[in-house]
């Protein structure tokens, strides 16, 4: 719903219109700046950094694949990273429909090969256009396109898994910047919709790759499970230690900014019960016993929790507390 001006704020837009201060069509032209909804109660789990090296791993691995497959095809292809984004995995999965076909490889890291699987999906008419293309056909598809529903038949299974083989084993070369891993071809399911391979809500990561050459367009994706990820991420600190350097630099920034940020502390000298008659009946110089003495300590809230603990007194003549000792640190230790 559009806001509604009073009539104070018509005319001294009015007059700035008059005066030149404001131009209306230079406003109208201006756009309202669209900002991308962020769900708190599923935090990212991978910062920008790692997706813009994700985004330069597979702007490597791509170049590498569009060779190959000028190769393989006889025909100019162009291999592109459209999009790198952390979904959840049911978002993957919803995607896929019945006939489609899913490839699975495995990760290796220093010899030890990760539990966690990738998979590999190419849409079902740009698979059966590289493969008509390798048999020694035009690669074209007919007009109508490929029928829904349409289930690979057991050579050109044979065919697509030789392809996506070829394709997998290559992905490692584009990490040796990083960590030496490799990936290996493992299996390939018929009817992805049927298996579970992981969690609906597992984090994963969304690799969107477009296929496009002369006779066909379509579109390959890679699925990285979070869990594969943090494995491969937390082998890219170890072998490069300074790479650290960027979270903590980050975190300093954020603790410069909360350090500016106004926090309430509260002191509580201490606390009674009274009734509403007596509350209604309290008049200036009245005095309310709190049951403690004056060398009592008081206690520094913050957020709900008590902090610190002190004695009141004075400093430059205004009202203070000394704090003697810290509180939520001992708790923290005791339910521990």
């Amino acid at each position: 719903m559009s806001e509604v001006l009073s009539q104070s704020q018509i005319d001294a837009l009015l007059n700035a219109v008059h005066s030149g201060e404001k131009n209306l069509e230079q406003s109208q032209g201006q756009t309202e700046k669209k900002y991308r909804k962020y769900d708190f109660t599923t935090p990212r789990k991978f910062t920008k950094d790692h997706i813009k090296m994700l985004g330069g791993i597979f702007e490597n691995y791509t170049r590498v694949i569009n060779s190959r497959l000028n190769a393989m095809l006889r025909v100019n292809c162009e291999v592109t990273v459209e999009s790198i984004e952390e979904q959840r995995y049911y978002e993957f999965s919803n995607a896929l429909s019945e006939g489609d076909v899913l490839a699975l490889a495995q990760m290796e890291m220093q010899g030890k090969p990760d539990e966690n699987l990738m998979m590999v999906y190419i849409s079902t008419s740009t698979a059966l256009s590289m493969m008509d293309r390798m048999m020694g056909g035009e690669g074209r598809m007919n007009d109508n396109g490929v029928p829904a529903g349409y289930s690979y038949t057991d050579l050109e299974l044979k065919l697509y898994e030789s392809l996506v083989e070829d394709m997998i084993s290559r992905m490692g070369a584009s990490w040796e910047n990083y960590v030496p891993i490799q990936f290996s071809y493992v299996k390939t399911e018929v009817n992805p919709t049927l298996v579970q391979l992981l969690g609906l809500d597992e984090t994963v990561i969304i690799v969107d790759i477009k296929l496009q050459n002369e006779s066909e367009n379509g579109r390959m994706s890679v699925c990285l499970p979070g869990a594969m990820l943090t494995n491969i991420f937390a082998g890219i600190n170890r072998e490069n230690p300074g790479r650290k350097t960027t979270e903590e630099d980050n975190s300093q920034e954020i603790f410069d900014k909360l350090r500016d940020s106004d926090l309430e502390i509260v002191a509580q000298l201490g606390d009674t019960q009274l009734s509403l008659s007596d509350i209604f009946h309290l008049s200036v110089g009245d005095v309310v016993d709190l049951g403690r003495s004056k060398d009592s300590p008081i206690y520094l809230e913050i957020g709900g929790y008590q902090w610190f603990a002190g004695r009141i007194g004075a400093y430059k003549k205004n009202m203070a507390v000394k704090i003697d000792e810290v509180c939520y640190q001992q708790a923290e230790q005791r339910s521990e």
